[in-house]
C-alpha cells in the first residue's frame, strides 16, 4: 500500500466516532454476593491491615493502571480473625505430622520423646480442639498424653476424614495434607472430645479381641479340614485345632477372672445377663466394647453400634432402609443374641419376631429389629440398675 492510500485511510478513521474505553468508577460493596473477588477483610480490618489506605484517602490514578487500586496483601496470622486454635495430627507408625490451622506445621517421631515434644508445643498454644484419626491403636499413646495434659482431643473415623477431604477438593493424599485436612475438619465440624477407656477396660477389650481372632482361626481350620484329602495335613490341622481350643478356653478363663475381680463389672454383668439372649460372651463384649451403655439413649446407641436403619429417600422415591457402619464386634454379638431370643415364641422378644415375620418382613430385617430392641432393653436395665423382668414389659413397647 502506498503512503498516499495510508493517509486517506487514516483521515477516514479520524472522522469516525471514538469508542469510550474508560468507564466511570462503579461503587461496589466489599464482599457482596455476586462479587467475583470477595474481600477477606471487613471494613474495620481494612484500615488496620498492612498495605491498606486510610478511610479518608481516595484512590489515585487510573483504575486500570498499575499504580491504581490494589488488593491489600492479607497475612494469615494477622489478617484473619480465627475463632479458636484447631490442630490436626496424622499418626503413622514412625511419625507424627501435625498442622495448626492457619499457623504452622510440625513433625515428630512417634515415640515417647516425640509425643512429649508435641504436648509441649500444644501446651504453649490456646488449643481449642485436636483431631486425630483412629489408626488401630497407634493413636492411643498420643491421645492419652494429650488428655493427661488437659488438651481436648477427638478421635474420628478415617472414612469421615477422607469424605471431608474429597468434599473440600483435596484429592491428593500425603501425611502433610492429611494433617491439614484434619485441622480443617476440626474447625469446620467441631467433633465432641471423648475420653479414652481406662487401662482395665482396654485390657478387657484386648482379651475379647483376641478371643474373636482365635475363633476365626478355628473356623478357618475346620473349613480346611473338610476339604483336605491328605492324611498328614489333616493330622496337622487336628493338632492346630486342639491348640486353638485350649487357648480359647484359657482366654475365657482370663475374661471371667477379670470380670469377677471388678465389682462394677460383676454387677453390670449380672444385669446384662438377665436379658433374654445375653450370655457370658455377649455380656463381656458389651463390657469391653460398649462402655457407653446406660449413658445415652437407645437411638443413639443403635446408631453407634450400627443397628439403626438409615433412610434412602429422594423426592417421591422411598428407598430401602439399611443399617450402616458402627462397631462390628458388638453388632455381631447382638445379632447372635437376637437369634437365641427369637426362638422362644412365648417371650416378648419371640412374639415380636413372629409378628414381624407375619407382616412380611424378611428374616434378617426381623432379627436386626430384635437385636435393636435387645440393645434398648440392656441400656434401660443398666441405667436403672434393676434386672430384666418380662412381666413389666408392656406389649406396646415391643414394636418396631
Amino acid at each position: 500500500m502506498t503512503s498516499k492510500a495510508r493517509s486517506v485511510d487514516r483521515a477516514r478513521n479520524m472522522k469516525k466516532p471514538m469508542r469510550q474505553t474508560v468507564f466511570p468508577p462503579v461503587t461496589k460493596i466489599v464482599g457482596e454476593p455476586r462479587s467475583p473477588h470477595p474481600s477477606y477483610l471487613s471494613a474495620a480490618d481494612a484500615e488496620q491491615s498492612p498495605g491498606s489506605r486510610s478511610g479518608s484517602q481516595k484512590p489515585t490514578g487510573k483504575p486500570h493502571s498499575k499504580g491504581g487500586r490494589r488488593r491489600p496483601v492479607v497475612s494469615l496470622s494477622e489478617g484473619l480473625v480465627m475463632d479458636g486454635c484447631f490442630v490436626g495430627i496424622d499418626v503413622s507408625k514412625d511419625r507424627l505430622d501435625g498442622r495448626i490451622r492457619h499457623r504452622q506445621a510440625f513433625a515428630c517421631d512417634n515415640s515417647g520423646p516425640g509425643i512429649a515434644q508435641v504436648v509441649a508445643l500444644l501446651q504453649a498454644q490456646p488449643v481449642t480442639l485436636v483431631v486425630v484419626e483412629a489408626t488401630g491403636g497407634l493413636e492411643v499413646p498420643l491421645v492419652r498424653a494429650l488428655q493427661q495434659a488437659d488438651i481436648p482431643v477427638a478421635v474420628v473415623n478415617p472414612r469421615q476424614i477422607r469424605d471431608f477431604a474429597k468434599a473440600s477438593g483435596v484429592l491428593a493424599k500425603t501425611d502433610t495434607l492429611d494433617a491439614e485436612v484434619l485441622a480443617h475438619f476440626a474447625e469446620a465440624m467441631r467433633p465432641q472430645p471423648r475420653p479414652l477407656s481406662d487401662a482395665q477396660t482396654q485390657a478387657l477389650d484386648a482379651l475379647v479381641t483376641r478371643r474373636c481372632q482365635l475363633i476365626d482361626m478355628r473356623t478357618m481350620e475346620r473349613n480346611r479340614m473338610g476339604q483336605c484329602p491328605d492324611a498328614k495335613v489333616r493330622a496337622n490341622i487336628k493338632r492346630h485345632l486342639a491348640w486353638l481350643d485350649k487357648h480359647i478356653d484359657d482366654v475365657d478363663g482370663e475374661l471371667g477372672e477379670a470380670v469377677r475381680s471388678n465389682p462394677d463389672w460383676q454387677a453390670r454383668d449380672e444385669l446384662q445377663r438377665s436379658v433374654p439372649g445375653i450370655g457370658p460372651v455377649v455380656s463381656r463384649t458389651l463390657l469391653a466394647s460398649l462402655p457407653e451403655l446406660g449413658k445415652h439413649t437407645g437411638k443413639q446407641l443403635a446408631a453407634l453400634v450400627g443397628l439403626a436403619p438409615f433412610a434412602n429417600d429422594s423426592g417421591r422415591q422411598r428407598g430401602k432402609r439399611r443399617i450402616y457402619g458402627g462397631r462390628a464386634e458388638v453388632r455381631s454379638m447382638l445379632y447372635m443374641a437376637a437369634l437365641a431370643a427369637s426362638r422362644n415364641g412365648h417371650s416378648p422378644l419371640g412374639e415380636m419376631f413372629q409378628r414381624l415375620r407375619a407382616r412380611g418382613k424378611e428374616f434378617k430385617v426381623a432379627i436386626v429389629a430384635v437385636a435393636r430392641k435387645i440393645l434398648t432393653i440392656v441400656n434401660a436395665v443398666v441405667r436403672s440398675g434393676q434386672p430384666y423382668d418380662a412381666a413389666r414389659v408392656q406389649p406396646g413397647l415391643v414394636t418396631v
